[in-house]
């Protein structure tokens, strides 16, 4: 599924004949939809004379959490896909180095002999002082704690150095190669999952074992969303609302839910580079 299966003999035409013709053939991809929410309360006596506009607060964290609640359904599907490297060894058990240009060149290497397209396009130099033409690239997911080590690779370009376009994302922090390199605080190690820290300077979280960090790596047609609405609502629901359930409006309620699913449909087309970061 990753690659034309392609004969010159195949397509080889007679003179003034037309070849037959052929059709598409479709796969179709199976996941289960699921639902997500998340509820807050508050009571009468709030909504009449506390100080602060309780139900507003409310409203934006379930704003926030229900769209955190969104990514870590894609990023747990991401982080579960089955090319997998392992920096310095051969398992997350004997992970012993952090992110090296040659573990990115190995990815790079692979998803491109998977036929793997990438995510964004050239972006051409220009004529301001000091700045970069980017090549075309792989998206690249990490953990905050990364940056530190992604910032030290040799031929990294930070985003201020863009000659053209922008960044993808306000935590895009820059490009190494083919990959851009996106941040995000949520996606957590596994603490004390390595090999013996010993002198290797990787982070631990109880100095024994190394923390290993995932990579995701992701080139188009890799993995794909499923949601029935683009958006979700906030619910509210004010506690001075009499119902048969309340009677008297003494609760309020603030929420949100959505269905979504997330599936990779094509692992030869993304990949997950573990990882040890550097201990400040």
């Amino acid at each position: 599924i990753n690659r034309w299966s392609v004969t010159t003999a195949a397509h080889q035409v007679s003179e003034g004949v037309t070849p037959a013709a052929e059709s598409l053939a479709f796969r179709d991809i199976n996941v289960t939809i699921n639902q997500y929410a998340c509820l807050y309360s508050y009571s009468d006596k709030v909504e009449l004379f506390y100080e602060d506009d309780i139900p507003a607060l409310q409203m934006q964290q379930t704003a926030k959490r229900i769209g955190l609640v969104r990514e870590m359904v894609r990023y747990g599907v991401m982080k579960a896909g089955t090319n997998v490297q392992y920096s310095g060894g051969t398992s997350r058990a004997t992970v012993d180095e952090g992110i090296t240009y040659n573990g990115l060149s190995l990815m790079a290497r692979t998803l491109i002999a998977n036929h793997a397209d990438m995510k964004t396009s050239i972006l051409k130099s220009g004529p301001s002082y000091d700045t970069a033409a980017i090549d075309a690239a792989f998206f690249v997911f990490c953990h905050s704690d990364c940056e530190h080590d992604v910032r030290r690779l040799e031929d990294f370009t930070p985003i201020y150095k863009y000659a053209t376009g922008g960044p993808v994302n306000p935590y895009e922090i820059g490009s190494v190669g083919r990959f851009r390199f996106i941040i995000s605080p949520e996606l957590a190690s596994y603490g004390d999952a390595g090999a013996a820290v010993g002198a290797t300077g990787l982070y631990s979280t109880s100095a024994s074992n190394i923390d290993v960090y995932q990579m995701i790596v992701v080139g188009a047609q890799a993995v794909y969303d499923v949601a029935l609405n683009a958006n979700f609502d906030v619910t509210h629901q004010k506690a001075s609302t009499k119902t048969k359930e309340d009677p008297f409006g003494q609760r309020g309620y603030v929420g949100a839910s959505f269905w979504s699913a997330a599936v990779v449909v094509n692992n030869g087309k993304m990949g997950v580079i573990e990882v040890g970061v550097t201990s400040l």
